[in-house]
C-alpha cells in the first residue's frame, strides 16, 4: 500500500438490458484503468434500470447471488487490469431475501467482502423496502491493495452515523454507489435544492470524518412505468477531499470517468490540524442509539 493512489467512478447511463449493461460497464472499467484507475467504483444497481419505480414481483428475477455473474465477471476484469472494483448489485441471497448490496473485489480478483446497503428508503418512485432487506453486515472497511476504502449506498448518503462508523473503521475513502434524481414535475421549483442538499451532505461526511468521499451516480430519463414522467437522474458525480475540497466533478448528462488521487499523508495532515476525531466526546454519545429523546 503506497501513501497515494487514484480512485476512479464511472457515470453512465443504463438501458432494459442486463447484459447489455454488464459488458458495457466492463469496457469502461478498462477504460478507466487505461486512464491511471487503480480502485473504481459503478454506479448503484448497475445491471439494470432502476426498477424501484413500481412494486413488482416479477422483477426480483433481476437479482442475482454473490458469487455470480457480475462477480465472475468483474473479478476477471480486476485480475486481468491489476485494479480493485466495488460492484454494487440486486443480491439474492435466498427465496424471499434480496439485499441491495456492493461487492469489493480486489486486484488480483479476491472478493474481499460484501457491504448490504443499511438504509432502505420508501419514497414515491423509490419503493425500495419492497424489494430490499436492510443490511445486517454492519458498516465495514476494506483493505484493497491500494488503499483502505469503505462503501455505503445511496439513501445511506443523508446519515451521519453510517460515514462515522465506516470511518472508525479505517476507510480513507468512502464510496457512495448512486441511483438519484429529479422527479421531472418537481425539477424547476424543487430541483437545485435538491441536489445542492445532496452534494453538500456528502462533504459534510468528507470534512467531519476527514476522509475522501466520491459518489458515483447514474445518468438518464428512465420510465418503466407507461404514463408517467419516471426519474430525470441528476449525474453531477464527485470526489472531494478531507477538507470538502472537490477534487473532480462530473456533468448532469454526459456518460465520464472521474479520477482523482487519494493522498493518505493528505489526509493524515488534515486530521492533525482539523482533529475531530480526538476531540469527539464518546463519554456523552450514548443516547445515540435512541429513537427520539423525550422530555
Amino acid at each position: 500500500m503506497n501513501n497515494k493512489y487514484t480512485i476512479g467512478l464511472l457515470q453512465l447511463a443504463f438501458s432494459a438490458d442486463t447484459n447489455d449493461n454488464l459488458n458495457k460497464t466492463l469496457s469502461w472499467v478498462e477504460k478507466a484503468a487505461k486512464q491511471g484507475a487503480q480502485v473504481i467504483c459503478l454506479p448503484e444497481l448497475y445491471r439494470s434500470q432502476y426498477f424501484c419505480q413500481k412494486e413488482d414481483s416479477s422483477l426480483f428475477d433481476l437479482a442475482e447471488s454473490i458469487p455470480g455473474p457480475s462477480t465472475d465477471a468483474f473479478q476477471k476484469a480486476a485480475m486481468n487490469l491489476n485494479v480493485s472494483i466495488v460492484v454494487p448489485l440486486f443480491e439474492k441471497r435466498a427465496p424471499g431475501v434480496y439485499h441491495n448490496s456492493a461487492v469489493i473485489i480486489d486486484a488480483g480478483g479476491e472478493i474481499l467482502g460484501t457491504y448490504r446497503k443499511m438504509h432502505i428508503p420508501d419514497d414515491p418512485f423509490y419503493y425500495e423496502k419492497y424489494y430490499f432487506t436492510p443490511g445486517d453486515l454492519g458498516f465495514k472497511s476494506f483493505k484493497t491493495k491500494f488503499g483502505k476504502i469503505g462503501t455505503l449506498i445511496c439513501w445511506d448518503q443523508w446519515f451521519p452515523e453510517g460515514a462515522r462508523l465506516t470511518a472508525l473503521k479505517g476507510a480513507e475513502v468512502l464510496f457512495y454507489p448512486t441511483a438519484i434524481g429529479w422527479h421531472p414535475a418537481e425539477k424547476e421549483r424543487y430541483g437545485a435544492a435538491q441536489k445542492e442538499s445532496w452534494i453538500t451532505i456528502q462533504r459534510s461526511h468528507a470534512i467531519a470524518n476527514g476522509v475522501y468521499v466520491a459518489s458515483a451516480n447514474r445518468i438518464g430519463l428512465e420510465k418503466p412505468i407507461t404514463g408517467t414522467d419516471g426519474i430525470q437522474f441528476w449525474g453531477s458525480s464527485f470526489i472531494c477531499d478531507p477538507q470538502g475540497v472537490f477534487i473532480a466533478q462530473a456533468s448532469e448528462d454526459k456518460e465520464e470517468i472521474l479520477l482523482a488521487e487519494v493522498d493518505t499523508k493528505h489526509l493524515e495532515t488534515i486530521r492533525r490540524n482539523w482533529p475531530f476525531m480526538r476531540d469527539r466526546r464518546i463519554d456523552a454519545y450514548g443516547d445515540i442509539t435512541r429513537r427520539f429523546l423525550e422530555e
